[in-house]
């Protein structure tokens, strides 16, 4: 099998070159908000979530033309919530990707309509019949985006996180806040693999269930990081949650105990892909990249 690194930076560098074909230069006023989408889009990021979606949609043979495009949809959704999530309102970071922030590099209100720019382009992507020509396939794409990226996925993840910062979460709760706020997007993005290349809805259950445990196993190395990380390595500032006193895994469960969650978490999502076989071996990959990654 290929170096997993190898693989995930050649499908990042699709990821880029297709964005950026999505995303041209304009002149005049208009052009600013271009310039603001590209700086919150372009140059940065493992494009964790389109690989996923492309790696699941490789193991059904869909056309690269066809996955890479879904793939430049979800990573607009994220690239858009990055965007505000580091406005002042929210948590107010002026470093993303070891660079000034959208609202930074612009201005807040030039960020909130990049953010919304990304968010509604991703929808006109996914809508085109170039990314697949069966009118049902893009319409359960656009639905289940849609759920993952609004009041029943991230959307409503991030409101309970702030609610969060002023209440005390158990471990199910904390839990059931990840799934929504990190792991919807990941789930949506390898169910949407087997979406696109038109895998049994036995196929389907299966990809979401992996995505599932590997959303939640990313978000606690996410707490590791934030705790444990350094700023230069991230990109991003470190500490933040402990400075906000956010309920998070490791505030729960300690540093080693988050840890050896996020392992059982690896595992299980690992052993969902059994059906596929070999052809799983990039997902799989991933799942330990989530594990081991320092940034």
């Amino acid at each position: 099998m290929r170096d997993f690194d190898t693989t995930i930076r050649e499908t990042a560098g699709l990821i880029e070159t297709a964005l950026d074909q999505f995303l041209p230069r304009r002149s005049g006023p208009l052009g600013r908000v271009v310039d603001a989408m590209r700086h919150g889009a372009l140059d940065g990021g493992k494009r964790l979530r389109p690989f996923l979606l492309i790696a699941a949609a490789d193991m059904f043979d869909c056309p690269r033309t066809r996955s890479v495009r879904a793939g430049c949809a979800i990573e607009m959704i994220h690239c858009y919530s990055l965007i505000h999530d580091d406005l002042p309102a929210m948590d107010d970071s002026d470093l993303r990707r070891g660079r000034p922030s959208v609202h930074k590099a612009f201005d807040d209100a030039t960020a909130i309509l990049a953010g919304d720019a990304l968010l509604t382009e991703a929808f006109e992507i996914l809508a085109h019949r170039d990314t697949h020509p069966n009118a049902e396939v893009r319409c359960r794409l656009a639905l289940e985006l849609a759920r993952g990226a609004g009041k029943d996925g991230m959307v409503g993840g991030q409101m309970i996180d702030i609610y969060a910062e002023q209440k005390s979460f158990d471990l199910a709760g904390i839990e059931e806040l990840q799934r929504l706020k990190t792991g919807a997007l990941i789930r949506f993005s390898a169910m949407a693999g087997g979406v696109i290349g038109e895998g049994s809805e036995a196929d389907i259950a299966a990809l979401t269930s992996y995505a599932e445990d590997l959303g939640l196993a990313f978000q606690i190395v996410d707490d590791l990081l934030d705790a444990f990380g350094a700023a230069e390595e991230l990109g991003k500032p470190v500490g933040q949650d402990a400075d906000m006193d956010k309920a998070t895994f490791v505030k729960l469960l300690g540093a080693e105990g988050a840890r050896d969650q996020a392992r059982r978490l690896i595992e299980e999502c690992k052993a969902h892909l059994d059906r596929f076989g070999p052809r799983a071996e990039p997902l799989k990959g991933a799942a330990d990249f989530v594990f081991n990654r320092k940034n």
